[in-house]
């Protein structure tokens, strides 16, 4: 760093970031671009997050086989482009490597601090946040970035099933699931119909003696491919009203998988896109080939069996729960700052609207990749904490949330999985455009930062 650099960045606020998986190194990248001095801590050994398969923070729910389910150029970040040489959906090894190449080309590895949590982050009176690690030292910094991700706090069926305290089978959670290795040769009830659940039963299908796929609720199930193309890639303007967009979409999928009860599955009680897709490639074979069975919900387990809310029972090894995640921040008093239902209401998910200086990296459930998302969202709070871009006044920003949660609940089927949904190319569009009237707004006000840069003198103190 220049002289002049180092001279601007002491005028500037601090800035601790939580967590350095896809989308906190995304936006420490877009800190140090601003300017602001940043230091982030990871409580694993090396970057990546849910994408380091047997990550040592225990936090990854990556699987030996797992693929992504977005392609390639859908995910990629905007200034650091995929190879072309790796195929539309890589393998998790892949998208590691990747990551690790993107930290390396930008120099981010010298502001993480490996295998540092952090145990506890709190709001002074002054503003300056004091957050302590789990190595028992506390620093103060300006200003909190929270990406600590939302896939890794697992959701158990609540209440839990009559008779899972006695079930003599094996019952897991999709995050602990590794490979089929513990399905061989038994009988697998798969609970869910997301991505996970889909991928989980496919797998188990190749080595168990028999497969239960039961659902809670009907999904649509979308392809990867369509016409020799990502289906994700072929995509419709979002200026295009989204009921257009969707009438269209309807015939796309309903002309290539036709109706879901045709495959034993339930028929989704909702249209397409007011719930998070269901991609896959392999289910429907497996269906059809009678590989995989479609069971209803579950209604209890009955020592070394399972009954269906249809009557029905099968003899059951081992129960896989793809139930979703919490979201959860264990570094704040829940008093303070938490998510109950999974619902942290936020401007266009980032701002608090009640703390100036706490902002949320990739807390939201794109429908499609969450990595251009939290590289724009890096890129607009750098810009806020230099004082290019102002919110809106906080009556128009909290209409505004409002507006934006009464049309996605409105759209979206009511559950802890649809709580902070988003469409990738709207998002990213609106975002643009909030952007752009932030700007104005700041220059209107003459480029003050709003939060103002007092920890280096605190910090000062403190060392006296």
């Amino acid at each position: 760093m220049s002289r002049f650099a180092r001279d601007t960045a002491s005028k500037l606020p601090t800035a601790c970031l939580i967590g350095a998986g896809s989308s906190g190194i995304a936006a420490l990248k877009k800190m140090r671009d601003a300017g602001i001095d940043v230091e982030c801590f990871e409580k694993s050994d090396r970057i990546g997050g849910n994408w380091v398969f047997g990550n040592r923070n225990g936090m990854s729910a990556a699987y030996r086989s797992l693929h992504i389910n977005t392609s390639r150029d859908r995910m990629e970040y905007a200034d650091y482009p995929m190879p072309r040489s790796l195929p539309d959906f890589p393998h998790h090894t892949q998208i590691a490597r990747y990551f690790d190449s993107y930290a390396d080309e930008f120099g981010l590895r010298d502001a993480i601090e490996f295998e540092t949590g952090v145990e506890h982050a709190a709001r002074r009176p002054d503003g300056v946040w004091e957050v302590t690690t789990e190595r028992g030292e506390t620093r103060l910094y300006d200003a909190l970035l929270v990406a600590n991700g939302h896939h890794w706090d697992p959701r158990w069926p609540e209440p839990a099933f009559p008779g899972a305290d006695t079930f003599e089978g094996v019952q897991m959670h999709s995050h602990s699931y590794l490979d089929n290795e513990v399905m061989r040769g038994k009988n697998v009830v798969v609970l869910g119909m997301g991505n996970s659940a889909m991928d989980i039963a496919v797998e188990a299908s190749h080595v168990a003696s028999n497969v239960y796929l039961a659902a809670r609720r009907g999904v649509h199930v979308i392809p990867k491919y369509l016409w020799g193309r990502p289906l994700d890639q072929m995509g419709l303007s979002p200026r295009i009203p989204w009921a257009i967009r969707r009438k269209l979409l309807e015939l796309i999928i309903g002309s290539t998988t036709g109706k879901l009860t045709r495959y034993g599955l339930p028929e989704p009680d909702h249209k397409i896109g007011s719930a998070h897709p269901t991609i896959s490639d392999e289910i429907l074979s497996c269906l059809t080939h009678g590989t995989i069975t479609p069971k209803p919900n579950i209604a209890s387990l009955e020592g070394s069996s399972v009954r269906f809310t249809d009557g029905s029972v099968v003899e059951a090894d081992v129960v896989v729960y793809c139930t979703g995640y919490k979201v959860t921040f264990p570094f704040f008093d829940e008093g303070f700052i938490s998510a109950p239902g999974n619902d942290l209401p936020l401007f266009r998910r980032v701002f608090h609207p009640a703390i100036p200086n706490v902002f949320f990296i990739g807390l939201l459930q794109p429908l499609g990749a969450i990595m251009p998302l939290a590289e724009a969202q890096g890129e607009w709070v750098g810009e806020y904490l230099r004082g290019l871009y102002a919110l809106p006044p906080d009556r128009e920003m909290r209409r505004d949330m409002d507006r934006e949660r009464r049309k996605m609940f409105k759209r979206y089927v009511a559950s802890p999985r649809h709580t902070m949904q988003v469409d990738y190319d709207d998002y990213l569009l609106d975002l643009s455009r909030e952007r752009a009237r932030g700007h104005e707004r700041a220059r209107a006000r003459g480029m003050t930062l709003p939060v103002p840069p007092r920890a280096r003198e605190a910090r000062a103190h403190q060392a006296a």
